[in-house]
């Protein structure tokens, strides 16, 4: 057999017949070369061969890769000349060409006309339907299927998985795994991998891990190994993907880059530094540490490991950097909270000329909300409406609950209100919006608008709406939403959900039944829902649940510094200062140390973070001698307000 790159210096008189043609179109196709396949197909003609019935799938093929209009018309007018134009593989490769190229009610008319259909046929249609995000047509298309007689294949099942993860459906995708299994194609490694990352998605781990556990040792290959790293990735446990990583090496498999980047994406947490170490210099001796994609990748997991320094190191070091390199590290910064220097990179990306995207946009927006820069939130508003990004939902979405966590509610509702279409996020956020700015019956007015329109809330609307009661000290209604969640929406809830309720008795006094509450949680109380505790015996000056309280926080964190802060206080308000002394006695004892406060204070576009007791800021001169002339003048103003309102007592 010829190769293409030896083809590509060989006359065309070279080949006399269909067959050699065939070969070097194919090789064309398969080497990358979609474009020059064609030109093949051209000259084949002018040289007065007839194409088969293998000619044509091959052609059809290359014009699938380029997706190109003129193409894909001209190749389907001559297989309607040819003599197999009626022939079920050149039909079924031609319908094939029209999916790929996104002409799915082409495709349609096409297949519907076909007289004879196999199972590669009905294959085409399904993975087109279930590519396009269509999961009912693709089931109704099964039906028509079974009920022609044609037995489903592996080909079949893959095509329903993808319609299942276009909608992460949980329950289809159990339905589609019995219909394997049924029908003896469970054995199948590629379908088992496929099945592995489709059961991820759809956060399901437990399953994920049980169809790999079922793949037989020998069949295991590394892509099984991948799918498998790559789930435990998606749920953040990054010690199950080490440990299947070091079971994957002593099998005697060799990782490959997908290996590594899998292994780095599930590290993105700061506790999973140093295994995200491990996993770099493992990368280095592979020798793919310098794949942009990896780069990228550590990128990013040093960002989110609190690393940033890491990650620009490797950033300034690229010799090329794609959209994605730039938007990795400009989220590290957002992420940070450093936004001058996201915003300077940002421009820096402009000036070389990389476009930014949808996704380094809602970095930027995601980093204001973090930080409460309002005005930079304003200028991303304008620059995504100005590159005509504000039309994209996920955006506005962003938009919105940046303005919400800057306590702009009124940029907030005019977004919303003025949004075409809204989603369960866009309900979401601006419920959110309201709850955080104190708006609390406005956010309980949407979120049973939002069921009345047919909505159905997911576990962050509850979220919302019970923070929004918890802080408006609702307790009936704040139960009333509970309730719904776990009745009629079948929401499990969360320890954030149980610790509003927590919360919301504790405001109300009702610290015994606070207490009572959490006994009865079916999981396991979390420092959170003790904090939650112990902030309202601090309100209500509660000494002995304080007591029981802050016995469960040590527990949980010996070290927690914000506990023995509370209980000091809960001690302090009740004049009991022997026991203020004994608590900051164990403090020093234990060496906890409170972190100080910050405060972020916005100027001339720029973020300035101010330390208790800190004064190494370039103007501290400047600013504290300003603080002092302010306070100076507070005092006058209070001395001169105060004997006004004695004089005219006196009178």
């Amino acid at each position: 057999m010829v190769t293409y790159s030896v083809f590509r210096r060989l006359p065309f008189s070279n080949f006399s017949t269909i067959a050699m043609w065939n070969t070097n179109i194919r090789e064309a196709v398969n080497e990358g070369y979609a474009e020059n396949a064609l030109i093949l197909f051209r000259q084949l003609k002018q040289n007065g061969i007839e194409p088969n019935n293998s000619t044509l799938p091959f052609v059809a093929k290359a014009c699938a890769k380029l997706s190109d209009t003129k193409w894909y018309q001209i190749v389907h007018a001559h297989v309607v000349k040819s003599w197999f134009h009626s022939n079920i593989y050149v039909q079924t490769a031609v319908v094939d060409m029209y999916i790929k190229c996104g002409q799915l009610d082409d495709a349609c008319k096409l297949f519907v006309r076909m007289p004879v259909k196999d199972v590669a046929s009905w294959n085409s249609m399904l993975l087109g339907f279930s590519q396009s995000g269509f999961p009912d047509r693709v089931l109704w298309v099964l039906r028509q299927m079974m009920f022609s007689g044609v037995r489903p294949d592996s080909v079949t099942v893959l095509a329903l998985t993808r319609a299942a993860l276009h909608i992460t459906n949980l329950k289809l995708m159990k339905a589609i795994h019995s219909f394997g299994i049924r029908i003896g194609i469970c054995a199948d490694v590629s379908v088992a991998n496929t099945w592995i990352a489709a059961y991820a998605k759809c956060a399901h781990l437990a399953l994920a891990e049980v169809v790999f556990d079922e793949i037989d040792s020998c069949l295991r290959s590394v892509v099984s190994w991948n799918s498998m790293i790559a789930a435990y990735a998606n749920f953040e446990k990054h010690n199950a993907a080490f440990n299947s990583y070091k079971r994957m090496l002593h099998g005697g498999f060799l990782p490959d880059i997908s290996t590594i980047i899998n292994l780095l994406s599930s590290c993105m947490q700061p506790k999973a530094l140093f295994q995200g170490l491990l996993i770099h210099s493992h990368g280095i001796q592979l020798g793919c540490a310098s794949d942009i994609r990896v780069v990228n990748t550590l990128i990013s997991m040093y960002s989110k490991c609190g690393d940033v320094d890491s990650a620009r190191f490797l950033f300034d070091d690229m010799s090329y950097r794609t959209c994605v390199s730039w938007t990795a590290m400009i989220s590290g910064y957002s992420e940070k909270g450093d936004m001058n220097e996201a915003l300077t990179l940002f421009h820096s990306m402009e000036a070389m000329g990389e476009k930014p995207d949808l996704v380094t946009v809602l970095s930027l927006i995601s980093g204001c909300g973090l930080t409460g820069e309002l005005e930079l939130g304003k200028w991303i508003d304008s620059y995504s409406f100005t590159k005509e990004l504000k039309d994209n939902i996920v955006v506005c979405n962003a938009l919105i609950d940046m303005y919400g966590k800057c306590g702009s509610i009124n940029r907030a509702r005019e977004l919303f209100y003025s949004m075409p279409d809204r989603t369960v996020v866009s309900w979401t956020s601006m419920i959110t919006a309201c709850a955080l700015n104190g708006e609390f019956k406005e956010a309980l007015d949407l979120f049973f608008m939002m069921v009345g329109l047919g909505l159905k809330p997911n576990h962050i609307t509850f979220l919302a709406v019970l923070q929004a009661c918890t802080h408006g000290g609702l307790l009936e209604k704040g139960f009333k939403c509970f309730n719904l969640m776990t009745e009629k929406y079948n929401v499990i809830p969360g320890v954030d959900h149980y610790s509003c309720i927590v919360d919301l008795l504790g405001r109300r006094g009702q610290l015994k039944e606070a207490l009572e509450f959490i006994g009865s949680m079916p999981v396991k109380p979390d420092a959170g829902i003790w904090s939650a505790l112990l902030g309202a015996c601090k309100l209500h000056r509660n000494i002995k649940i304080g007591n029981y309280v802050c016995e469960r926080l040590f527990e949980l964190d010996p070290q927690a510094a914000v506990s023995y802060v509370e209980i000091a206080n809960i001690y302090a308000s009740a004049g009991i200062w022997d026991e203020v002394a004994a608590i900051r006695t164990k403090m020093k004892h234990l060496q906890v140390r409170k972190s100080p406060g910050q405060s972020l204070v916005q100027g001339n576009g720029k973020s300035h973070v101010f330390t208790v007791e800190d004064r190494g800021h370039p103007e501290g001169l400047y600013i504290y001698d300003m603080l002092h002339g302010v306070t100076s003048h507070s005092k006058q103003e209070l001395i001169a307000h105060m004997e006004k309102i004695s004089r005219l007592e006196l009178e």
